[in-house]
């Protein structure tokens, strides 16, 4: 199987672009032990829905730093028992619809920014007849200033797959407080084929969550359907693990 970096193409077909942000985000946090500050904005399970929190409670997840670590372990804990098992909970974890603005016109698929695939919803429907597995269209909250907008989607990208060791130095394991990960992205991907998905044809890099990959299957899909024109799909090597 092959896989497949998807990029924004230099110039493009369809004319949208959008901001970002979300409903609710785990704030970011400074962790007493490895001493990083602040939060991502390449992670998102727009899936999970926090509305049933009290109001007080739901405002602390919100794009700001909170400075007692305890505090932010215990957002974070709440929150854990509705995303995916397993999943790591960075500072800055997005939650809930998308809420940015949008203008421009807009194609069957969108990667306005690198960590964040928009569908129409036929689009996914049509990539789902297909035989695709794993895609999960989220509903937004999309700011259009047009008049009889699209219906656009958050695909929800759950972290797959990691770089293989020939192409990283050390990697050290993820900090046991705040779950960070110090890695450097290396220059010339390869991927570390025992840790790549069998059953979902479109996800996030778990090394590396501003990176969205696509097997052969979805890229064939898009290109069959007609929707590739505004994205650019490179391939990355694929390596086993030495036997020595």
């Amino acid at each position: 199987m092959r896989f497949y970096w998807l990029q924004d193409v230099a110039s493009r077909r369809y004319s949208a672009t959008h901001t970002d942000g979300h409903k609710w985000c785990l704030p970011g946090a400074s962790c007493p032990v490895c001493q990083r500050s602040g939060g991502t904005s390449a992670s998102a399970f727009p899936s999970v829905d926090l509305s049933h929190l009290p109001p007080r409670e739901q405002k602390k997840y919100s794009a700001r730093l909170e400075e007692d670590f305890a505090e932010f372990e215990r957002l974070r804990e709440q929150v854990r028992p509705w995303v995916p098992t397993g999943v790591p909970l960075w500072p800055g974890t997005d939650f809930g619809p998308m809420t940015a603005s949008i203008q421009g016109e807009v194609g069957p698929l969108l990667l306005d920014h690198p960590w964040i695939l928009l569908m129409r919803r036929e689009s996914l429907e049509h990539l789902q007849k297909e035989g695709l597995q794993g895609l999960k269209g989220c509903r937004t909250e999309l700011r259009f200033r047009t008049k009889n907008p699209p219906e656009l989607l958050e695909m929800e990208l759950l972290p797959r797959g990691r770089f293989h060791a020939e192409c990283l130095p050390e990697r050290s394991p993820p900090c046991p407080k705040c779950e960070r990960v110090s890695l450097q992205h290396p220059k010339e991907p390869v991927l570390d084929a025992a840790t790549l998905p069998k059953d979902v044809d479109v996800f996030r890099l778990e090394d590396s969550a501003g990176m969205i990959l696509g097997t052969e299957r979805f890229v064939d899909a898009v290109r069959h359907l007609g929707y590739s024109d505004d994205l650019l799909f490179r391939e990355l090597p694929v390596r086993a693990a030495s036997p020595y």
